[in-house]
C-alpha cells in the first residue's frame, strides 16, 4: 500500500487530498479556509491590494493534512510516501537570509507589505508598465516568452512596488520567494533562498526566467529598471526545476506535526492551474480551463511545433512548466466567478443592510433570512436567466472587472455594460455577465488559433465547471467546442498527488501517473450550432464594446 498527499492552495482555502498512489482513488479530503483572509484582514479592495499572512498557509497545512488523515484507516498515514504542493501565483513574499517571510518576524507581523502578495493584487500596475517599456528598448526582450506583455500580477512588478512603498521591508528583504516554493522549503528545512528548490513553472511564467539568456533578466536590466532591485538576481536563483523533481524529504518536526513517516518525499511546487491540468489528464492539443474566481487556461505543446514561434499576448510558454519535455502555454481571465460574485454582492445589499436590521422578527430569524436570501441569489438568477432566449440578450458586458489577463494583459481596464433600459432585469444582466465571461474565453481561444496553436478538445476543472451547467453550456455554445468536465472536485490537489507519486518513485514519469491515477469525466457539454451562430453576433458586439472601452475610455 502506498499513498500520496496533494495540497492545493487556492485564493480562499487550502485543500488536501490523500490518494491511493496506484489508482488515484481519493481516500480522504479536507478543506480549511484561511482564517485571517476570510476575516478580511490586510486587504484593501478599493486599492486592489490583496495580501495573505503566511500563518494562514501554515495553520491550514497542518489542519487539512491532519483532518484528512484522521478520517483514514490507521495504516494510510504510515504508508504515505510523497507530498506535493500547488498554489496560486504569482504570489511572492519578501524573506530574510534564512528564507523566513518577513511577516513571521515580530516587527512585521501586522504589515501587509511583509506578507504574500496574492496573484490578484494589482497595486503594481505602474511598475509593470515600466518593465514593459524598458524591455521593448533593451537589447534582449525579456518579456518575449511571457507573451510580450509583463503583468502587474507577476513577481518583478510586485517586488518593486513593495520595495518602493515600504522602507522597513526594503531594509529587511534579502530575497523573494513564491508561495509554491516556500511550502516545500518549509517542510524540508531547505528555506535558505540560495538553496531552496525553485519552480520552473513560477520562474518561467512570472519572473522572465529562460535558459536562452541564462536564467533571470540580467543584473544590468534590473538595476536600470530601478536601483532598488540591484543585487536581487544573485540572491534569487539561476537553476529551476520541473515538479517531477524532489525538493527534499520532510523534516522530523513536520513529520511529527502532520503525522507522516520521516523520509516522506516532498516535490517541487508549481502553480495550481498547471498542476490542475495534469490532474485533468492534459495531453497535447487539449485546452484545460481551471474555472474559479478567475480562469487559468493551460496547454502543452511539443517543442518542435513551437520552434522559433512566440505566442503573443499570453502568460508565457515555458519548457517543463506543466509536463517535463513539453512546452507549457498559459492564458486566462482575471475574473470569471468573481464577476458573478460582484453582481451577487450588489444585489445582496438590501438583505444585508436593511433586512438584517428589521424589528419584525427576532434576531435569529433575521440572520437566517439574510443567509437564505444571499445564498439563493445566484441559483435564482441562473434559473431565470436560462429561460431567456438568446434573441433577447440585448445587454452586452465585458468581463474586465479585475482587468484583463489575456489576450494582451492590461490590468487598468475596467468592466463595461451597455444596452440597459427600463426593461432590464437582474436575470437579463446576469445572463449578459455569463455571456461576457464566455466571450472573454473565446477571445483567448481565438488568439491561440490565430497564432497557429492547434486545439482539439476543451476540459473544464474547478467548482464552476461542476456546479453550473448553465455557464458550461453557454461556454460550449460560444466556443463551438465540446467541453468535458473533470470528475474530481479537487483536480489541482489530485495533480499534486500525481507529482508526489513521481517524486516518491512510484512512477518514472508524470504521464504514467496520469494514466494510472486520473479519474475521468463527470459530464460533457456539446455545442449547439444554431446557438453558436446567434452568439457570434453578440460576440462581435462584445469585441466592439471592448475596443471602445479600451480606446475611448482610456486605460
Amino acid at each position: 500500500m502506498k499513498y500520496v498527499i496533494g495540497l492545493d492552495y487556492g485564493s480562499d482555502s487550502c485543500r488536501a487530498v490523500v490518494a491511493d498512489a496506484l489508482t488515484g482513488k481519493q481516500v480522504a479530503t479536507a478543506v480549511c479556509c484561511y482564517p485571517r483572509w476570510i476575516g478580511g484582514k490586510y486587504c484593501d479592495p478599493k486599492r486592489n491590494r490583496y495580501r495573505q499572512h503566511p500563518l494562514d498557509y501554515v495553520e491550514t497545512l497542518e489542519q487539512t493534512v491532519t483532518q484528512a488523515l484522521k478520517s483514514c484507516p490507521p495504516e494510510v498515514a504510515k504508508n504515505v510516501v510523497g507530498i506535493s504542493f500547488d498554489t496560486t501565483g504569482s504570489t511572492p513574499v519578501a524573506v530574510d537570509k534564512n528564507g523566513t517571510p518577513l511577516a513571521l518576524l515580530p516587527e512585521f507581523a501586522e504589515n501587509p507589505n511583509a506578507m504574500f502578495v496574492l496573484w490578484k493584487d494589482h497595486t503594481a500596475v505602474a511598475e509593470a508598465a515600466e518593465v514593459n517599456a524598458l524591455a521593448k528598448k533593451w537589447e534582449v526582450d525579456y518579456t518575449a516568452y511571457e507573451g510580450g506583455v509583463y503583468s502587474s500580477e507577476w513577481l518583478w512588478a510586485k517586488a518593486l512596488h513593495i520595495l518602493r512603498e515600504d522602507a522597513a521591508v526594503r531594509r529587511a528583504a534579502y530575497s523573494w520567494v513564491e508561495h509554491c516554493d516556500w511550502m516545500p522549503a518549509l517542510l524540508t528545512g531547505n528555506a535558505r533562498p540560495e538553496a531552496m528548490a525553485r519552480s520552473r513553472c513560477a520562474a518561467g511564467h512570472k519572473a522572465m526566467w529562460h535558459e536562452e539568456w541564462g536564467g533571470l533578466p540580467s543584473e544590468k536590466f534590473l538595476a536600470t529598471l530601478d536601483p532598488l532591485l540591484a543585487g536581487y538576481r544573485e540572491r534569487l536563483y539561476s537553476k529551476t526545476l520541473p515538479s517531477n523533481h524532489k525538493a527534499g524529504c520532510i523534516t522530523k518536526e513536520w513529520a511529527n506535526r502532520l503525522g507522516l513517516p520521516q523520509g516522506t518525499a516532498v516535490g517541487v511546487g508549481a502553480f495550481d492551474c498547471h498542476i490542475g491540468a495534469v490532474g485533468a489528464a492534459i495531453k497535447p492539443y487539449t485546452f484545460v480551463r481551471v474555472i474559479g474566481t478567475s480562469t487559468c487556461d493551460v496547454m502543452v505543446v511539443k517543442p518542435e511545433e513551437l520552434r522559433g514561434k512566440l505566442i503573443r499576448g499570453i502568460c508565457g510558454q515555458v519548457d517543463g512548466s506543466v509536463i517535463p519535455g513539453l512546452v507549457g502555454l498559459e492564458a486566462g481571465q482575471s475574473s470569471f466567478g468573481d464577476v458573478y460574485a460582484w453582481f451577487k454582492r450588489v444585489l445582496a445589499f438590501p438583505a444585508e443592510a436593511i433586512l438584517s436590521q428589521t424589528k419584525l422578527v427576532d434576531e435569529e430569524t433575521r440572520r437566517q433570512l439574510v443567509d437564505e436570501v444571499v445564498e439563493r441569489i445566484i441559483p435564482a438568477l441562473t434559473e431565470e436567466a436560462e429561460k431567456i432566449p438568446i434573441e433577447e440578450s440585448a445587454i452586452i458586458a465585458t468581463d474586465w472587472l479585475n482587468g484583463r489577463r489575456t489576450p494582451d494583459a492590461n490590468q487598468l481596464l475596467t468592466g463595461s455594460i451597455t444596452g440597459l433600459s427600463l426593461g432590464s432585469t437582474a436575470p437579463l444582466i446576469f445572463r449578459a455577465l455569463v455571456e461576457a465571461t464566455a466571450f472573454g474565453s473565446k477571445a483567448i481561444v481565438d488568439r491561440f488559433v490565430s497564432e497557429g496553436v492547434r486545439i482539439d478538445s476543451v476540459t473544464g476543472i474547478g467548482g464552476i465547471s461542476l456546479k453550473s451547467p448553465f455557464v458550461m453550456q453557454t461556454l460550449a455554445d460560444v466556443l463551438n467546442m465540446p467541453i468535458k468536465v473533470c470528475k474530481t472536485e479537487q483536480a489541482c490537489a489530485l495533480g499534486a498527488a500525481m507529482f508526489a507519486a513521481v517524486v516518491a518513485g512510484v512512477y518514472d514519469k508524470v504521464e504514467d501517473a496520469q494514466h494510472a491515477m486520473a479519474q475521468g469525466f463527470a459530464a460533457e457539454y456539446a455545442p449547439n450550432p444554431s446557438r453558436h451562430e446567434a452568439y457570434m453576433k453578440l460576440y462581435n458586439r462584445y469585441l466592439a464594446l471592448g475596443k471602445f472601452s479600451e480606446e475611448a475610455l482610456g486605460s
